[in-house]
Formats: structure tokens, C-alpha cells, sequence
């Protein structure tokens, strides 16, 4: 059985514009995934210490695996970019969130379904919304571009990288 899941990849360390595009490459290279859909990138602040502006993008994927081994690859994919967990909110290569998987509400340790602070987080609604403004949260029950509207999405706009 096929699942719908929605992710979130943010990233500013490095060439954050390539290491987006790899990540999504590699995530539609693996066996049991489909990348079904994936939004423009923006350029957002970044919340927690002093660092550089993030880019960040949401897709959508098709994937045979259940949510724990998906979360799995996720983090597998950030480990194989060069991800260190050092500080909360700190600056990163690369991160992946798992944000929805099917309707399903999920509280285990070390995976909740949907994301916790999704409907917090304009990064994540303001690209969610361009390829999947019906997805209704199973939590609030609003659809992604209802939750946007609720959010302060200044600041959050389109990258576009500089061509040489």
C-alpha cells in the first residue's frame, strides 16, 4: 500500500540551493519513494541563534514504507549529507521533516505525526501551501493554506539563484 507523505528540507550551511536539490534527488532514487511534488524554494530568516538565512522547500512523495522506517530514511539521507545534531535550532547542512503522512496522528518517542510546530512554522506553510493547500491537518482539522493564513509570512520569499 502506497502512503501520501509531506516533507519539509531546509538548509543554510554550505551550497544550501545544490544540497536541496541532491536531497530531493536522493530521496526519488530510493526504491520504495515517488516524489510526487515539489514547491519552489524560498529564502526564510532563521529562527534560534544568529546564523544565515535558511532556504527551504516542502514535497510531496509516494512511498511503500510506514512512518517509522520513512522517518528513518529521512534522517539517514541528512546523516549521508553531513547533518551533526550539535544545537537546537542551530545552523545545518541539511534537514529533513517529516510534516504529514497520510491523516494519520502519531505520538511515539522520537516521531510525531504531523509535525508539532508545523502550523507554527511560515517556512514550512508558505511552500506546503503551493502544492498542497487542501492537505487538512488532522489535528486543527484546517487545510494547509488555512493554517498559512494564520501565520506572519514576512520575511519568507522566493530564492532565486543567481545564474552565471
Amino acid at each position: 500500500m502506497n502512503h501520501r507523505a509531506a516533507i519539509a528540507l531546509g538548509s543554510n550551511l554550505g551550497n544550501s540551493h545544490q544540497i536541496l536539490e541532491d536531497a530531493l534527488k536522493t530521496l526519488a532514487h530510493h526504491p520504495q519513494v515517488s516524489l510526487e511534488a515539489c514547491s519552489p524554494i524560498y529564502q526564510t530568516p532563521a529562527i534560534g541563534p544568529p546564523q544565515p538565512d535558511y532556504l527551504n522547500c516542502c514535497a510531496i512523495v509516494s512511498t511503500s514504507l510506514e512512518p517509522e522506517p520513512f522517518l528513518a530514511l529521512l534522517l539517514s539521507i541528512e546523516t549521508q549529507f553531513g547533518r551533526e545534531r550539535r544545537e537546537r535550532w542551530g545552523p545545518r547542512l541539511l534537514d529533513l521533516d517529516l510534516l504529514l503522512f497520510d491523516d494519520l496522528i502519531i505520538h511515539l518517542p522520537g516521531l510525531q505525526i504531523p509535525h508539532p510546530r508545523m502550523g507554527d512554522r511560515a517556512f514550512v506553510l508558505v511552500p506546503l501551501s503551493d502544492i498542497a493547500a487542501d492537505w487538512v491537518d488532522p489535528v486543527s482539522g484546517l487545510a494547509i493554506v488555512q493554517l498559512k493564513h494564520q501565520v506572519d509570512t514576512s520575511g519568507i520569499q522566493p530564492f532565486h539563484p543567481l545564474h552565471s
